[in-house]
């Protein structure tokens, strides 16, 4: 490295937080700096165990092609380690059994893919990885409690260790770069306001979602079964209820029941096998009932979309961003925010790599955050939007004709090659949602579907044979 290149290269770079964004922040800021410290309020498991912080870690995860990708420029070799550690590499379409509104999607062609594990075994993976390098030090037991500097500049961050000196006991790191990755319990707005920095515009949407979890060991004769996703309809006149079967590492399958207000999945045992077969297709009902629960069952009601718009602000301190959860939250149901904190990672690495630790502005950088973001919050809200009622008031025209657009694009993506591609290609984030306006894409929605909706699960003949053994009905 020349002299030139030291220069650029920041001394001490500070991330808050120490989950998976944080760590993927961690892996993209060591070629900018000299030494990177993570802080983190939690003490770290060993070994791929749940941890306090990260309750939504109880739950299905998805990480997408795109995201997996991400990761591995960031920490190479992690899909590699994850799946020789048990997770599962699906490919979308025909590894998936999918019940839509428009009926159950055909298991045709080769399109993209996501990897499912459990959530613990995909953040140890990360964290053993990133943490290999001596250049990053884990702060652990330790909580941010506010930034130093002016509205101008952010100098360092103030911390407090859990079980220290007493609660009115701050130390200081100095740091030429700090990055909030702390989730959606940020406390970024207030420590920014102490500073001099103007409110954040803040947008939420949400659904009234909750879901409830559980793990079960799957039979031993239904290993290689393929996911299974039993969708809401939006047209249906009772609150929305949803269902995920993924299988996980150890031969397990985690699965994940979710409801609208007034439809909330329960977490009693009976109750919830009886909320599954409740679905708009039994299926994951039926295949529950052959496998042996593994604890208890977790629900959560943190599934708000909520995104803070740092990027816009007028005024921005040089030396600060903020990333993953702290700026966009998503509804977990479309299973995009693993993804989304890598790509934003990737792309800060990116930003810095064109314009350096110090750019003459300091906005590029979040701005290349929310960027990162812009497609999956636009996926996300524009499918809650969906099951929230309207009142009184009546969408705008340009509204009504983009849902209708988009509706025929699901029911074309079926049947229909072209726009099943781009539907994929969505879906994992692989592509801008500027694709859905395409003109070979515009071309085939309104084309329409080459056949009818399947009405009944496109099983093959193992699968039909490990059902009908695990009801004893012919399936």
């Amino acid at each position: 490295m020349d002299e030139v290149e030291k220069a650029e290269r920041v001394r001490h770079a500070v991330v808050l937080g120490g989950g998976l964004a944080g760590l993927l922040t961690a892996a993209a800021l060591v070629g900018h700096a000299q030494r990177v410290t993570v802080v983190e309020r939690d003490r770290m498991p060993e070994g791929p165990r749940h941890r306090k912080g990260t309750p939504q870690a109880l739950h299905a995860h998805l990480l997408m092609s795109s995201g997996a990708e991400a990761i591995d420029i960031l920490v190479p070799g992690f899909t590699r380690r994850l799946l020789a550690s048990g997770a599962h590499r699906v490919t979308v379409r025909t590894g998936v059994l999918s019940c839509t509104a428009n009926g159950w999607l055909p298991r045709e062609g080769d399109l993209r893919y996501i990897i499912t594990c459990g959530r613990p075994l995909l953040d140890w993976t990360v964290r053993e990885l990133v943490l290999a390098d001596e250049r990053i030090t884990l702060l652990e037991g330790t909580d941010a409690a506010g930034l130093t500097g002016d509205s101008r500049r952010v100098t360092g961050v103030r911390i407090r260790s859990r079980g220290g000196e007493g609660p009115d006991h701050l130390d200081h790191l100095d740091a030429d770069l700090v990055v909030d990755a702390t989730g959606r319990g940020s406390s970024a707005q207030s420590w920014l306001a102490a500073l001099g920095v103007p409110p954040v515009r803040e947008e939420k949407v949400a659904t009234g979602l909750a879901y409830s979890t559980r793990v079960f060991q799957a039979p031993a004769e239904a290993a290689g079964f393929p996911v299974v996703n039993v969708t809401a309809d939006p047209g249906d006149p009772r609150p929305g209820q949803a269902g995920a079967l993924l299988p996980i590492e150890g031969g397990r399958w985690i699965v994940t029941l979710s409801g609208l207000k007034g439809s909330q999945p329960p977490t009693g045992e009976e109750e919830f096998a009886e909320y599954a077969r409740n679905l708009r297709h039994p299926v994951i009902a039926d295949l529950i009932s052959a496998a042996e629960p593994v604890g208890g069952i977790h629900q959560s009601r943190s599934t708000t979309n909520c995104r803070r718009h740092y990027e816009e602000l007028p005024v921005w301190p040089a030396g600060f961003a903020v990333l993953g959860d702290a700026a966009a939250a998503f509804n977990p149901i479309y299973g995009h925010g693993m993804s989304v904190a890598a790509k934003a990672a990737l792309a800060l690495r990116s930003t810095l790599d064109r314009h350096g630790p110090d750019p003459a502005r300091p906005q590029v950088l979040q701005q290349a955050v929310a960027a990162a973001a812009q497609d999956a919050w636009s996926l996300a809200v524009g499918q809650d939007l969906r099951y929230i009622p309207s009142g009184a008031s009546t969408p705008r025209l340009s509204a009504r004709l983009l849902r209708r657009y988009m509706a025929r694009f699901s029911r074309a993506s079926a049947s229909r090659p072209s726009v099943a591609s781009v539907a994929a290609d969505l879906f994992t984030l692989s592509a801008p949602l500027s694709r859905v306006t395409a003109p070979r894409t515009v071309l085939g929605t309104l084309l329409g579907p080459t056949r009818p909706p399947l009405t009944t699960p496109p099983l093959t003949d193992r699968e039909r044979e490990v059902l009908t053994s695990a009801t004893g009905v012919s399936y």
